[in-house]
Parts: structure tokens; sequence; C-alpha cells
């Protein structure tokens, strides 16, 4: 188990980027803004655009990375018309999955209707002490004693905004429902604090699974097999602190993230179109009954979201 665990491991986390220029890769790192008038306005989801039209902007070259590029996205467009650009700062990958969950969602999942959801941080901070140095965004240097009512604030409200926007009828309602939400950066950034601290109970209970002898999915292994998140608490001051701030997710912390939600994420990775790779689903052995979503990147680093055939995308 240990060598294959390793063999696996290595090819998560030894990839290079090879496939972008510099100017690439510092054009990815760059806020959306929408120039009306004179002033500014950060946009967190961009508008649709023609999937082909944006291909052309973003890749005019010839090189053989821009045809990978181009051929990548040609495949795409087969099943979807638009794309909408994600705002990259390194909160995209939790902002497009949320994003595209709550404009397809019809209920609330069973995960949300818990009565004991709203108690969580209470739960965990009386069992393990070094949750307190959990760090929100903007919120350094946070009292200890405000943790668990300011978590708590986070849960209560991503269940009320996944309830409220799950019932509306028309789709198109709850797609102007999230982007409305998706204007307001006081509370989409609060959501994705709630559900980093999701993240974190699922790694918790994972771990403890498997000290138990139970059986857990493979990328739990993956998960805790890297020298910076041997355990919960590293992976909370190591990884989840740091995102949103000096940076996103890894490879294995989408597992995380499609296995705390529930959900099947399903990506367009372009870089690794015309291999088995280039639709990825996280988790890849998903159960029948999780919604999907799905996600586009050129790199595992920035992900935007296809848009246009259809309003659920089914496996």
């Amino acid at each position: 188990r240990l060598v294959v665990l390793h063999e696996v491991y290595e090819f998560y986390c030894s990839e290079e980027d090879i496939y972008r220029d510099a100017e690439e890769m510092e054009r990815e790192k760059m806020l959306l803004v929408c120039e009306t008038g004179s002033s500014e306005h950060k946009l967190s989801v961009a508008p649709e655009m023609d999937i082909m039209e944006y291909c052309i902007k973003e890749w005019r070259g010839n090189t053989p990375v821009a045809k990978q590029m181009k051929k990548g996205y040609e495949a795409v467009s087969q099943k979807f018309a638009f794309i909408r650009r994600i705002r990259g700062d390194n909160y995209c990958a939790l902002r497009a999955t949320l994003f595209q969950a709550l404009s397809q969602a019809t209920q609330l999942p069973s995960w949300l209707q818990s009565q004991d959801f709203t108690m969580l941080p209470e739960k965990l901070l009386s069992r393990y002490d070094w949750i307190k140095q959990w760090q929100p965004k903007q919120k350094l240097g946070r009292k200890m004693g405000e943790i668990s009512d300011e978590i708590k604030e986070y849960l209560i409200l991503l269940r009320k905004k996944w309830k409220n926007i799950s019932e509306l009828e028309a789709a198109n309602e709850r797609q102007e429902a999230c982007e409305e939400l998706f204007k307001n950066e006081e509370e989409e950034y609060s959501l994705y604090e709630a559900l980093k601290f999701l993240m974190l109970n699922t790694a918790i209970e994972l771990y403890n699974d498997d000290k138990n002898g139970r059986r857990v999915p493979v990328f739990s292994w993956l998960l805790f097999a890297r020298d910076t998140s041997s355990n919960p608490c590293q992976l909370m001051h190591n990884h989840l602190n740091q995102i949103g701030h000096s940076g996103g997710l890894e490879q294995v912390e989408m597992f995380l993230l499609a296995y705390t939600l529930r959900y099947t994420i399903q990506v367009y990775r372009l870089y690794k179109y015309s291999t088995d790779e280039f639709i990825t689903l996280y988790p890849n052995d998903p159960e029948e009954d999780w919604p999907v979503v799905t996600l586009i990147t050129e790199d595992d680093r920035h992900y935007n979201i296809p848009v246009g055939t259809c309003q659920e995308t089914v496996l």
C-alpha cells in the first residue's frame, strides 16, 4: 500500500507547469475587472462569452501549447457553448464550484438539513483546541473566543443562501440570485470560509476513520501523506488557512471539496487534451446520486466554468 501510495502521490504533486509562459501565468493571477466609466468593479463571475471566441482571444499564437489549448476548447465547445471567467484570487476553485452548485440547486442537500449542522464549530472546538488558530480572510489576529460564533455565522449563511436559491422554481431565477450573491463580497467570502471549515471537518472524520481501521477513499491517504499535512492540524495550518491568502486548492484538495459537498466535480483539463485525464472526476468513483458540476482549467491552478447547453450536467 505504501509503495502504491507514494507513486500516486508523486503523480499528483510533481507535475510542473510547462505549458504556459510567464505572461500567461501572470495574467491568470489578475483579478477580473469590468470598467464602468471611470470606475472599476471587480467581478467574481464574468458574463457569458462564446467559448471559441474566448479561446481565440486568449490563445492567439501558433505554438504547440496554443494548438493544444485550441483543440481542448474545441472539444469542450461540443458540450458547452459559453464560458464564464472566474476571478483569480486563490478562491477560484471554491468560487467556481459553489457558483455552479447553487445555480443548479433544486433542493437543500441532506447534510445541510441536519439539526446539528450549525453546532459543528462548538463541537469540534471542544475536541480540538488547535482549531482556535483558524484564520478567516482579512481577520488575522482575531480574538480566540470569537472563532466559534464566527464560523457558526458562516454556516448559517451558507444554509440560508442554499435554501433560498434552491426554492426558486425557474432556472433563470436561480441564475439571477447567484449573480446577486456573488456581487456581495462580504457574503461571498463568508461562504468560502464555511466551505473551508466543512472541508476541515471532513478531513478530521477521514483521518479518524483511517486511524480506527475503517475504510477511507484513496485520496484521504494522499491528503495525509504530504509532509505539510500529516494530520488535520497541519492541513489546517499549512493548506486550508492559506486558501484565499497565499494559495488555492491543490489537486488532492479538489477531492476533499467534492467529498465534503457530496458533489461530483467534473473538470475539463485542457492541457491534458488527448489523454485519459482530459476529463477528470473528483472523486473518480462518485456516488450515483451525487449532483455534478463542471469546471474548466488550463493548468490545474485557475478554474473557469463552461455553460450554455444544459442546466445540469449528467455524466
